[in-house]
């Protein structure tokens, strides 16, 4: 005889988990129709969302913005439960209002007329490498990159080449005008790169020249303004989890193997006068359960090392080859995020010292005799650093690649002077560069600046994790995000479902967003309910 009820069991806390645990409750679980259970193997529900605090002020140490407010499942949600106001004072609480200061290494700050050319050359290629824009002139651009897949570094960085062939024989001098000890056209490659490197968090692609061009243009936002959630981005996945009983949620079970049946299921097999149930889970400590549905909600990095990984196979027998060639192929990089907090001080210092800015950093690109010997490697790559809401005195960085799995493994103390280090070469010189000239401007910010303490997140040796968000890279595209999200065995009459898949990574469009997540646990409910008729 079957059994009374099919079990389905969640693999994962997260948005696409909690958003699923959420839709099947709501649309049969709670007229008892089939056992529900959501498994997570850390200790806290949320996944790569998880807000905190850090003096005083609610932070973001995962998922931080609602990437455009019109249309979004995220923003709806948060309107419908108040929470984007806050007395607590939050993170980007007022978005980017400031106007930024860019300043280049050897603390030149650079006049607007020096930044804004490459900025708006930047933008608009990457408006053309996202269809938001056409131009035959870009066109051309892409062709000449060549045959075959073309990372988008490839792109970026022929536009630029072509922006300079483009100059006239009087541009051209200015471009080899020495301004302080910076030549304009390093400057401008330099600027350049500041932009690639925004790119590489957006993206979470360590080096762009990883991430695919193609693939751009696939990409969906939301319109409308990026916003932060002023009660936190957990609000959102605990009122989801809200209407869920208690226990139906069971925290510290990591789920070490799946096994399944590829070529579905027999009813013969039964077990105390039930039918076995096709997949069992393999959970740390020893324990099993048995379930008719698994939803993998696992980030594509926990996939990675699982199917070609050398820590043992998560799934026995493995998954097919179509599953794990689209698992190896795309991309799931690290992104982290530095806060530092500001020391207090007195009210005499304070007239001596102007308000931290929102600081872009500009670096030299080349080994030459130019670079600040003690300035980190890993801070090179760094595109930002600012207070996180206006007059702040809690300062945000963002790191990706492997800059980003170095602040994880460093001391607070090395972070701390690398820091200090960086700032006090960006901010203690007395130089301003306004249209090649270097003119002399006080600047007494660097003598008042001192670190009370830091907190940076460690996504990339998480062993629950291990990354932050995927990308489609180089030789994938968005048909294996699409591969991501078959569930397995492939649907027939003869092989029911057992295994499928959410997450942020299997959303073709909106992948790397926690919409994209949401959207994903709703299509991987909406299944099992459809395949019931519920």
């Amino acid at each position: 005889m079957p059994p009374k009820k099919p079990r389905i069991v969640i693999i994962g806390a997260g948005m696409a988990g909690i958003t699923a645990a959420n839709k099947l409750y709501k649309s049969a679980g709670s007229k008892d129709l089939f056992e529900l259970c959501v498994v997570e193997g850390g200790t806290r529900i949320g996944g790569r969302i998880n807000t905190s605090e850090f003096c005083g002020d609610r932070i973001e140490m995962g998922a931080t913005w609602i990437h455009g407010i019109k249309g979004s499942p995220i923003h709806k949600i948060a309107q419908e439960i108040n929470s984007l106001e806050s007395e607590q004072p939050w993170e980007c609480m007022d978005t980017f209002l400031e106007e930024s200061v860019t300043i280049a290494e050897g603390g030149y700050e650079l006049n607007p007329s020096l930044v804004e050319p490459v900025s708006s050359l930047f933008k608009k290629l990457m408006d053309f490498s996202q269809g938001k824009v056409v131009e035959d002139s870009l066109k051309l651009v892409a062709k000449s990159c060549g045959p075959g897949n073309i990372s988008l570094s490839s792109f970026l960085r022929k536009g630029l080449e072509v922006y300079w062939s483009s100059m006239n024989h009087k541009e051209e001098e200015k471009l080899a005008k020495t301004l302080g000890n910076w030549s304009k056209k390093g400057l401008q490659e330099a600027i350049f790169a500041m932009h690639e490197n925004i790119q590489r968090t957006y993206t979470s692609a360590g080096d762009l020249q990883t991430l695919d061009y193609s693939a751009e243009s696939e990409y969906i936002m939301f319109p409308g303004e990026e916003i932060t959630i002023a009660k936190g981005y957990l609000s959102i996945i605990e009122s989801l989890a809200s209407v869920l009983p208690p226990g139906l949620i069971q925290l510290g079970r990591k789920v070490t193997k799946i096994e399944w049946h590829p070529d579905g299921h027999s009813p013969a097999a039964v077990e105390n006068g039930h039918c076995i149930r096709p997949v069992k889970l393999h959970f740390q400590d020893g324990s099993t359960m048995s379930a008719d549905h698994v939803i993998v909600t696992v980030s594509l990095g926990v996939l990675k090392q699982g199917v070609c990984g050398d820590a043992g196979m998560l799934f026995s027998p493995p998954l097919p080859s179509f599953k794990t060639e689209a698992i190896s192929k795309l991309g799931f990089g690290v992104v982290n995020k530095l806060f530092l907090q500001l020391s207090p001080i007195h009210d005499q210092e304070i007239k001596n010292c102007i308000e931290f800015p929102n600081l872009q950093m500009v670096f030299h690109q080349s080994d030459d005799k130019f670079r600040h010997p003690n300035i980190p490697w890993w801070m090179r790559r760094t595109a930002s650093l600012g207070p996180i809401y206006s007059k702040s005195r809690v300062l945000l960085s963002w790191f990706a690649g492997k800059e980003a799995l170095e602040l994880e493994s460093l001391n607070d103390e090395d972070i701390l002077n690398g820091v200090s280090t960086t700032i006090s070469n960006f901010l203690s010189h007395s130089n301003q560069l306004y249209n090649g000239d270097a003119n002399s401007v006080e600047k007494s910010s660097a003598k008042c600046l001192d670190f009370a303490k830091i907190l940076r997140s460690k996504w990339g040796n998480d062993p629950l994790f291990l990354g932050s968000y995927s990308y489609v890279a180089v030789g994938s595209s968005g048909d294996d995000l699409d591969t991501m999200a078959e569930p397995l065995p492939k649907p027939s009459n003869s092989s029911p479902l057992q295994i499928l898949f959410a997450g942020e990574a299997t959303h073709r469009t909106h992948y790397s967003t926690t919409h994209g997540a949401y959207f994903s646990g709703l299509r991987e409910a909406n299944r099992l309910l459809q395949h019931y008729k519920f």
